[in-house]
């Protein structure tokens, strides 16, 4: 679970926030003023202030927000002057944006407000579609506008260069006014909510932020990004009526409250209009009584009435924004506020505790029960067990009767809930209170005071009528300052509190009964003395004033804080969440006291004494025992035990199908402990009884095969490796499929002798499905001239889930999953499916990925009626994958096995080649190039459909929060390095250049990130022996860092390296020496001339095609994923392969070995570092010397004959 935040403010308008691994709240202390406020995102938080001024807080990051200002100098060429600034009168601006149509001169760029700063001075781009221009940045073309080419031609009569200048935003982790609008400024605000970052996947950080004004105007901040988080102008938005509240969802959902209690909903929002169009009008739950508060989530709204109760809307989602009709709930709250996941959090009516929906899941999205939050805040002075007694239940003292009442009114309107709410039910009055815990008698309620600094907060606190009980008024009674003492026999007593809390009535410090503002048990004293029963209908609020807001802590030490507003948008929780919010001080303490109590009567070495002893007399017993039956032979000098099951088998003749089969996993155990097995596969052929086996020890791998139709998973021995065939079964449940592969994994790992841990040598494979995989190396395989062939390489399973993974031969492993998230490996083994001796107990974790499947909308264009879901008959289906030879549509598409959805279908935008306004790409004909605009030859169109399924899964691996990346890189240290911080670099999944500080073997997850600059977003990244760092830009360019050294972890600049000619970059691995890199078109490429004096090189070499990954070793080994690698059936697709003859008079190496695939789609081999053997002449050496087969000692890294350090 990804550490998160949850928002509130209190009623003396201080910001708090709690972190779902927290056990406190934390308060802001930078706010400078009160808030009235908050609504929080992921990655800020926006507030309204006392001042009714917006504020906004960005989280801070080690990545920083940078804007790029660009705009063109443009010149054109004259027979006297050459190439200068006078341009024809119908020429664009001499400084102008891309399009020319607007004039922008250096000196027109102002900082947007004073959260931002300039990075630098204004300089010319020199780079052009990958490649460098000649001089100065410079582009040229025949006129305005055309295409321009960094080449000057006969024809070039004009000419443009690019300049670019950088600011930062520098208000980071602190509340920064948003500046006011420069023209009509819009009324002071009085609520607002932000969310909309669902609605579209690009640009990435774009939120939707709508206000309402004092006036009940409603307004939407225009231009929230990333890159522009404090948005560009305020746009007023037309209303059927003046509004007093509004929320805004993650998704195209906002409602909004009217002043009359009625709620309107936004229709017509999304991606090209997230503001909406136009509002429906939806009648509020109970007429009679209007609403006062609504909020809503991805798939639902919540509402609030003037009386307090609490009611769910059903049947909401985008397609029905208004839903279809209300539900009455349990409890009755002030306000409520709904956040990710579509969890629920509110605030009481009586005691302004905080309370969470729990059981809220995407199947139930009502919830079952409100549960307390009961954590303290960082500023409490102390927390006792009375302290926690009076935090669980204050502002809850309710009789009997009132307990009766409530329970049947909500069993009658909670109709949809039945019995889920029963234990929720039977607690519940008033104000929703702890299920698990008991309300005493004596409980204190909270002391609102009155003097605050707004008055906003001051009708929060003094909006009560005093001098009314509680059956009086039902939800809304005071219950604050007149205390209403229900005794044992039902006679009730109101009792005036400002007596109690005058510290001058009460005799100060010298009386006890008030040193732990107990109030509650002062008042049943004073009520059975008859003391103070005449002064019950005179007491009112203005006699509070005993603390006032100089205060350091305004609430009692015994007392829980009174909550005005709660925002749960930036706190990711579920309804399998572990948090620490509702364990009660008062339980722990008094348990840990027990335990100690326990623990006094046996001492440590007592204890160590009495183990000693039951061992000694169980070692003895023993001895007996055996003594007796040692003349005996041995009964079974080998143990045999079978497994049998039913499956399918994809036979291995024509025609190819699944045939039902015998399956059986024979495994028996010398005398020497060493174990081995045989799989039987009995089949009919012909109705003769057949079988096919295969040796335990020759299985190389066991790989799950996606396939929706059945549970899958294939056998490779390295016979079948060369055919690219393997043994394919399918189980007839996930169940027995994970069983057996589990059972399998085992009896392959046992004959081998491989148990617990990989060792730092490993080398890391991922599939095209997202498994991970893990092979020893052997000090033979990277041999000369006899290494062992790749197709015997013996690979196991690992728990969890990644898209790629790097390691270097120190033992520290980073993965990154389809999410873009960045997960540490802990040292575990097993995870997933394996249980028992096949993983471990500990560094096992929960992990989750998200992904995206994507189906294509196809449609042809004809003369009548334009373009329609009507294609040719030899056309592909008009709703297919990217292929077209698979109908796909939106109702037959399933997520894969494992994965559920977590959002609908939406038309993807971020396709490679753009898209129009709806998503449509164009082409002359199914398949082709296809592109983002219309032309006259284009008779197709396709649109891709995205739709988001989550996978949750256990294996060794941690998350690092918060940045998301796409790719990281580690340097290879050799195995006996002694390299202390270990650099590390990465690529944000926005493509800024990080370098990872404080990476170490023993702290392989490091301290912080090192944003490194750049002029354009980067892809790859890779770093080599002494500390090469090479990166692709997204613009398939090659830069190489300079001065990286340990005191400089970053460098100081980047150089621009040529790409091959017509050919963009895709990805890089630097090893030793040699530097390899693939472009988008399957090219692998070595780098010639990597010298230390020239770490550049000169050119590039073509080595290989159909190429699809690549990564270089510590020692200069290649090894690649391949496609199109010809088996016997058909070519295999994501092989894997060796680079054979790799030596250092020969770094290219000399031909490739193919080892297991297909469906592997990465492998890293940058930990093994593991010297092959080397032979030696037996009259050069002594008679100690070692053998000819022995490995050699560890070499440290060599660059052309000099050795470096890692």
């Amino acid at each position: 679970m990804p550490v998160s935040l949850l928002w509130a403010v209190d009623v003396y308008g201080r910001v708090y926030s709690l972190s779902t691994v927290g056990q406190q709240w934390e308060q802001c202390r930078d706010a400078q003023m009160e808030f009235k406020r908050v609504t929080a995102a992921q990655q800020c938080c926006w507030g309204i202030a006392c001042d009714n001024g917006i504020y906004l807080k960005v989280h801070a990051s080690d990545l920083p927000i940078r804007y790029q200002e660009e705009t063109y100098e443009n010149q054109r060429w004259n027979p006297v002057d050459g190439f200068s600034d006078r341009l024809l009168p119908s020429d664009r601006w001499q400084w102008s944006d891309v399009t020319g149509l607007q004039h922008q001169h250096l000196d027109s760029f102002q900082l947007p407000s004073s959260s931002w700063e300039w990075e630098g001075d204004w300089y010319s781009d020199e780079n052009f579609e990958g490649e460098p221009t000649e001089k100065a940045g410079w582009t040229y073309s025949i006129d305005f506008p055309a295409n321009y080419t960094k080449d000057k031609k006969w024809n070039s009569c004009v000419r443009r260069r690019r300049w670019l200048r950088y600011r930062r935003y520098r208000a980071m982790d602190t509340w920064a006014k948003i500046p006011s609008q420069q023209t009509t400024l819009p009324d002071p605000f009085n609520d607002i909510s932000c969310g909309g970052w669902e609605i579209s996947e690009e640009p990435r950080g774009s939120l939707s932020l709508w206000a309402v004004s004092l006036q009940g105007k409603v307004w939407f901040r225009e231009g929230i990004c990333h890159h522009n988080p404090e948005g560009s102008s305020w746009e007023d938005v037309p209303l059927p009526a003046e509004v007093v509240q509004i929320s805004c969802g993650p998704g195209d959902l906002v409602w909004a409250v009217l002043w009359e209690g009625q709620m309107i909903v936004r229709e017509g929002i999304g991606r090209d209009c997230p503001k909406g169009t136009s509002w429906a009008v939806v009648e509020c739950p109970n007429p009679e009584v209007g609403a006062i508060h609504v909020t809503v989530g991805t798939n639902v709204v919540w509402a609030v009435t003037k009386d307090n109760k609490v009611w769910f809307r059903r049947g909401v989602n985008s397609h029905n924004p208004c839903g279809s009709g209300w539900i009455s709930m349990v409890g009755e709250m002030i306000m409520i506020n709904v956040g990710l996941n579509d969890q629920v959090w509110a605030i009481g009516c009586e005691d302004r505790a905080l309370y969470f929906r729990q059981g809220v899941t995407s199947s139930e999205l009502s919830g079952k029960t409100w549960k307390a939050v009961t954590v303290p805040r960082d500023g409490d002075r102390s927390h006792s067990s009375a302290s926690a007694n009076s935090l669980q239940s204050a502002g809850c003292f309710f009789s009997g009767e009132v307990r009766a009442q409530s329970v049947a009114s909500d069993v009658e309107s909670d109709v949809e809930k039945g019995s889920a709410d029963g234990a929720d039910i039977s607690t519940m009055s008033n104000a929703p209170t702890d299920p698990e815990s008991d309300v005493p008698v004596d409980t204190p309620k909270p002391r609102i005071p009155k003097v605050t600094s707004d008055s906003f907060i001051s009708q929060l606190v003094s909006d009560r009528e005093p001098g009314k009980t509680l059956k009086d008024v039902g939800s809304a009674t005071p219950a604050v300052l007149e205390e209403e003492v229900v005794l044992g026999d039902g006679e009730e007593i109101n009792l005036c509190a400002a007596a109690a809390l005058s510290p001058g009535k009460s005799g100060g410090a010298a009386d006890p009964q008030w040193t732990n503002v107990d109030l509650e048990e002062a008042q049943i004293q004073q009520a059975q003395t008859g003391a103070g029963l005449d002064s019950a209908d005179t007491c009112s609020l203005s006699s509070v004033a005993t603390y006032t807001l100089a205060m350091e802590d305004p609430y009692g030490a015994d007392e829980h804080p009174l909550w005005a507003w709660v925002s749960g948008g930036a706190c990711s929780v579920d309804c399998y969440s572990q948090l620490n919010w509702f364990n009660s001080s008062m339980n722990t303490s008094s348990l840990l006291q027990s335990v100690r109590s326990m623990s006094l009567s046996v001492t440590p070495a007592q204890t160590a004494a009495w183990r000693k002893q039951i061992f000694e007399q169980l070692n003895e017993r023993s001895k007996r025992e055996m003594e007796d039956f040692r003349h005996y032979e041995q009964a079974i000098e080998q143990s045999v035990w079978v497994k049998k099951g039913t499956m399918q088998w994809w036979r291995d003749w024509k025609p190819y199908k699944w045939i039902d089969v015998h399956f059986a996993l024979e495994q028996f155990s010398g005398s020497d402990g060493n174990k081995d097995g045989i799989l039987f596969i009995y089949y009919n052929y012909y109705e003769e009884k057949k079988y096919l086996h295969a040796f335990v020890n020759e299985v190389t791998i066991l790989v799950p095969v996606l396939n929706e139709a059945k549970h899958t998973f294939a056998i490779y021995t390295p016979e079948r490796t060369k055919q690219r065939w393997p043994i394919r079964l399918a189980a007839p449940t996930e169940l027995e499929m994970h069983d057996w592969l589990a059972l399998l994994s085992m009896s392959c790992c046992d004959s081998r002798g491989l148990h617990g841990a990989p060792s730092k040598q490993v080398i890391w494979s991922i599939t095209c499905k997202g498994d991970i995989f893990i092979s020893e190396p052997s000090p033979a395989l990277e041999a000369m001239p006899y290494p062992t062939p790749c197709d015997q390489m013996f690979w196991r399973q690992v728990g969890g889930h990644l898209r790629s993974v790097e390691c270097n031969s120190a033992g520290i492993v980073w993965g990154i999953g389809y999410d873009h998230t960045a997960w540490i490996y802990t040292g575990g083994y097993g995870g997933s499916f394996f249980q028992g001796l096949a993983s471990s107990t500990d560094n096992i974790y929960t992990q989750t990925d998200v992904k995206s499947v994507y189906i294509y909308e196809n449609q042809r264009w004809n003369p009548v009626t334009g373009y329609t879901n009507r294609g040719l008959p030899t056309d592909r289906y008009m709703w297919s994958d990217a292929s077209g030879l698979h109908e796909c549509t939106k109702t037959n598409t399933k997520p894969p096995p494992q994965w559920t959805w977590v959002s609908d279908w939406a038309v993807d935008y971020s396709v490679s080649g753009g898209t129009d306004r709806e998503g449509w790409q164009f082409a002359a004909d199914f398949p082709a190039s296809y592109h983002g605009y219309k032309t006259m030859k284009d008779f197709v169109r396709r649109r891709r459909w995205a739709r988001k399924c989550k996978l949750t899964t256990t294996g060794p691996w941690q998350e690092i929060p918060p940045i998301t990346l796409s790719d990281v890189t580690i340097l290879p240290c050799a195995a006996q390095s002694s390299v202390d911080a270990v650099p590390l670099w990465a690529i944000s999944n926005k493509g800024d250049v990080l370098c990872r500080l404080g990476v170490t073997a023993l702290t392989p997850a490091g301290s912080s990130w090192l944003h490194v600059g750049t002029d354009q977003p980067f892809k790859s990244i890779s770093i080599g022996a002494a500390s090469q760092v090479w990166a692709i830009a997204k613009d398939g360019s090659a830069f190489y860092r300079g001065s990286v050294t340990p005191q400089s972890p970053a460098g100081d600049c980047w150089y621009h390296i040529p790409s091959p000619a017509k050919q963009k970059l895709k990805q890089v691995s630097v090893g030793r020496t040699s530097v390899y890199s693939v472009d988008e078109n399957g090219n692998l490429w070595y780098r010639q001339g990597v010298t230390p004096s020239y770490p550049q090189g000169s050119s590039w070499e073509h080595i290989s095609n159909n190429v699809r990954k690549v990564s270089v070793g510590p020692l200069d080994q290649v090894w690649i994923i391949a496609d199109k690698v010809q088996g016997s059936h058909s070519l295999s697709c994501g092989t894997v392969c060796h680079r054979l003859g790799v030596q250092p008079l020969e770094p290219k190496g000399a031909s490739w070995d193919y080892g297991i695939g297909g469906g592997w789609d990465h492998i890293t081999v940058r930990g093994n570092s593991m010297e092959p053997p080397r032979i030696r002449l037996s009259t050069l050496k002594d008679a100690s010397a070692p053998g000819p087969h022995s490995p050699g000692p560890v070499r440290g890294p060599e660059l052309n004959g000099t050795a470096v350090g890692c």
